[in-house]
């Protein structure tokens, strides 16, 4: 079983990746070591190995067919509990001693990422933020103002592939500027059409696409951009005091959302350069793909998730940024107290509104 567990060298309490510092420090005696120190730890990261394979069976009563799917069992090294989780799981904590752990084989030979965006905003950042998005919602159940309500807080290395692309376009449009001007009798309109023809190449870098079945491809793409520019070479050390997940959505599965973004971004690219027109339409769209690559990364995530009335309301936080994205619940009874307010205003509005009206046309009259 490929585990690995980061420890404080000074007192073997579990170490943590901070993000302010981004250095490991650890919460028990305040030690801080740079993240490169533990770059010893990877070398076995290079080879191919096993993936873990469990036998849920036993001599009593047997798994039912498909039971098992998904399944994946290991066991802590510093109390031997048991940590069940799904087959993408790569890093998580020991729930019985709260011990950091990376699954190296989810991150191993030709499943180690390229690049890894580290963390740069913490656990306390993303509970301001989520108290930030409540502001101005007159309509938001109360409970949800109530920090003690948040039922989870975790840091997610998300799995995306990041796509680059040359690709060359050619795209005809209809186009049309409009004139308009007056005189002491008519007003006029002056409509002239054109056939508008756009040629060229254009280049992609890093087009991101998340990798992972879990994720919400719309909540994803809502917490961009991530500054690409910024990404390091991978280490398992960034991963300690984080969830992770391996992808589950390989890079060709996620090209055709990838290649759709890159069509979309071209069609605007070459759309903004026809500004001189009123209205634009294309009518012939060709854009072919001539080169490409993709590569690996890890990009981090702040998860947030609170319910209300038995239905569960997830928030995501870009923990590079601080972009912050999530549909907050509507409570209907203060919408209808609004509502009611609102039309025994106008009712209390309307005599003098009737009054004001009469009055002017007395003075009309």
């Amino acid at each position: 079983m490929a585990l690995l567990e980061y420890k404080c060298p000074n007192c073997t309490g579990a170490i943590n990746f901070d993000p302010g510092t981004q250095e490991m420090v650890c919460p028990y005696c305040e030690s801080r070591i740079r993240v490169d120190v533990f770059q010893a730890m990877d070398s076995g990261l290079t080879d191919d190995q096993k993936t873990e394979a469990i036998d849920w069976g036993y001599e009593g009563m047997q798994w039912r067919d498909g039971e098992q799917n998904g399944m994946a069992i290991y066991s802590c090294r510093s109390c031997a509990g048991e940590i069940v989780g799904d087959e993408t799981l790569g890093s998580t904590s020991c729930p019985f001693c709260n011990n950091r752990i990376v699954i190296t084989s989810k991150f191993s030979g030709t499943l180690r990422p390229d690049v890894v965006i580290p963390f740069k905003l913490g656990k306390d950042a993303a509970v301001k933020a989520l108290s930030n998005h409540y502001l101005g919602k007159k309509l938001l159940p109360k409970v949800f103002k109530n920090k003690n309500h948040i039922d989870e807080v975790k840091g997610v290395y998300v799995p995306f592939w990041l796509f680059d692309a040359e690709v060359d376009a050619h795209i005809e449009y209809n186009a049309k500027k409009i004139r308009t001007w007056r005189d002491n009798t008519y007003d006029y309109t002056e409509t002239s059409t054109y056939r508008a023809i756009r040629r060229g190449g254009i280049g992609f870098a890093n087009v991101p696409a998340d990798g992972s079945k879990a994720m919400d491809d719309t909540m994803m793409e809502s917490i961009e951009p991530y500054h690409i520019e910024e990404a390091v070479g991978f280490q398992t050390a960034y991963l300690a005091g984080y969830f992770a997940n391996k992808y589950d959505v390989d890079a060709k599965q996620s090209a055709p959302r990838a290649n759709a973004r890159i069509k979309a971004s071209s069609e605007a690219a070459f759309a903004s350069t026809l500004s001189q027109y009123n209205s634009v339409s294309a009518v012939r769209t060709d854009i072919h793909q001539k080169s490409g690559s993709v590569k690996y990364a890890l990009l981090p995530v702040w998860l947030l998730t609170t319910s209300w009335k038995d239905k569960m309301y997830t928030f995501a936080m870009n923990g590079q940024t601080g972009e912050f994205v999530g549909d907050l619940p509507l409570d209907k009874s203060l919408l209808m107290r609004w509502r009611l307010g609102l039309f025994l205003g106008i009712g209390a509005a309307f005599p003098a509104v009737m009054a004001l009206i009469w009055t002017i046309q007395g003075v009309w009259l």
